[in-house]
């Protein structure tokens, strides 16, 4: 007599969804550190463009450079507003998937609970049976030896 545990089927596709809610989630991780790099990037950027303007100015400029400058730093601060944006949405994304994560490792472990006392089960049954066949057997004896 060999254990079959009757959730099996729904273990494995528990564990498959659990498998593809890992997946899924190193991807929105994936998506949001290169959304946030690129706003690291555009930060970076911004700040030694302020830096160059700083010096460029206490050496003396052209209203043209300034305007040029300007204008420059004002388009990355709307690329920036864009990355800012894009950063908050991965990390929702990444957010969402990770409680769909732990959701998925709940129930798996909920079904390898069950399917963990389901086997203790077994196991005794198979102990009580055991006992009983043995305690039979040494009855037969006894009773054959002719109970000296």
């Amino acid at each position: 007599m060999s254990y079959q545990y009757k959730f099996q089927k729904i273990l494995m596709l528990k564990e498959k969804e659990k498998e593809e809610s890992l997946n899924t989630y190193q991807e929105s991780v994936k998506k949001f550190t290169t959304a946030a790099e690129h706003l690291y990037d555009l930060l970076k950027k911004k700040e030694d463009l302020e830096k160059f303007q700083s010096q460029e100015l206490s050496g003396g400029l052209s209203v043209d450079k300034i305007r040029h400058y300007q204008h420059f730093i004002a388009n990355l601060e709307k690329s920036i507003k864009h990355a800012q944006g894009l950063v908050i949405h991965a990390r929702n994304v990444m957010n969402w998937h990770e409680e769909k994560l732990k959701e998925s490792n709940i129930e798996v472990k909920k079904y390898e609970k069950l399917k963990e006392k389901s086997y203790q089960a077994y196991l005794e049954v198979v102990n009580k049976t055991e006992n009983l066949n043995l305690d039979e057997f040494s009855s037969r004896q006894y009773f054959y030896r002719g109970g000296n």
